[in-house]
């Protein structure tokens, strides 16, 4: 399987972590399992039919899909057919190009996008990067994402910081915040910081080489103990921590 991934031009970097492709190989025949990050995404098939979902969703060659923000992992099937060409989005960033049903409506779900928003496969097969930074840079609406403050106090935190406390710096109610998550990111403030402390907590274990006891990192990233970041990673990514 060869995958690549191309950082946004400028214009359109605020809102977009990366383009990447995705191609399998002859000697590809595959689950690939993807865990929560709490972004939405894009996806166009070049390839074959590719099942996604965890098998639910079967995506067409030339069709274009969102994807919503997962709160557990997902599994696409690749094969040496396979050729998919996507983009990730920032958190909360959907909204700064697209009219769309509220995220929330989309969690855990590929959904085919109608064909005004869809990328066009004529012309994305020539040059794809360069294709899509203009298309995102001709669909873009402003440069101001609401969510960003509370955004930026999640990742400042590794995600361990109350609601209440969330909700007082950015001069809000609980209710509204939690409004104003579900619709622009799809997730609720306390889904989402759960979501980027289960990620710290899985990059420390990937980096601990021995040097640190499972433990320690537990009551590091605000576990109670030992089994509840064992039952937050199984939730997450449906493996034990040994075999991460």
């Amino acid at each position: 399987m060869e995958y690549r991934e191309i950082k946004p031009c400028k214009e359109v970097a605020p809102f977009i972590h990366a383009y990447w492709e995705l191609k399998g190989d002859k000697s590809d025949s595959l689950w690939e399992r993807n865990f929560p990050d709490g972004c939405a995404g894009l996806v166009m098939n070049l390839g074959t039919a590719c099942l996604t979902d965890n098998g639910s969703v079967s995506m067409g060659f030339g069709k274009t899909y969102v994807v919503g923000a997962m709160t557990s992992f997902k599994d696409s099937f690749i094969d040496s057919e396979t050729h998919l060409l996507g983009v990730c989005l920032k958190p909360a960033a959907f909204a700064a190009f697209y009219n769309y049903a509220p995220q929330n409506e989309l969690i855990n779900n590929t959904v085919e996008f109608e064909k005004p928003d869809s990328f066009n496969v004529d012309k994305i097969l020539n040059n794809p990067f360069h294709y899509l930074n203009q298309y995102f840079i001709d669909r873009r609406k402003g440069q101001y994402n609401p969510l960003q403050p509370a955004i930026n106090a999640i990742h400042a935190t590794n995600g361990q910081i109350s609601i209440q406390e969330l909700s007082k710096r950015n001069f809000t109610s609980v209710r509204q915040l939690e409004r104003n998550f579900k619709k622009h990111l799809g997730l609720s403030p306390k889904e989402y910081a759960n979501i980027i402390r289960f990620q710290h907590a899985l990059s420390l274990i990937k980096n601990a080489c021995g040097n640190r006891s499972f433990l320690d990192i537990a009551f590091e990233c605000g576990y109670h103990d030992h089994s509840h970041l064992t039952n937050e990673i199984k939730r997450n990514t449906g493996l034990s921590p040994s075999q991460l």
